[in-house]
């Protein structure tokens, strides 16, 4: 199955981290990242896409936790 995530947060380093720990558990980056700013808290907010393939497991929704994997 091939799993697709979608991983936000504020404009510092624990966006990276959060990017970081995705691709060293085997996510891998899809698309551009982007940036926008956030209204409500006055701040700058950073996304980015990851998927992964994984072997063995059939995607159900409900069902199957990203975070699992």
């Amino acid at each position: 199955m091939k799993l697709y995530r979608f991983l936000t947060g504020p404009d510092d380093a624990t966006f990276c981290h959060k990017v970081t720990a995705a691709v060293n558990k085997g996510w891998h980056l899809f698309g551009s990242p982007t940036y926008s700013f956030d209204a409500d808290s006055k701040t700058m907010r950073c996304g980015q896409a990851v998927v992964k393939d994984v072997e063995g497991h059939d995607y159900e929704a409900g069902v199957t936790k990203l975070s699992d994997f």
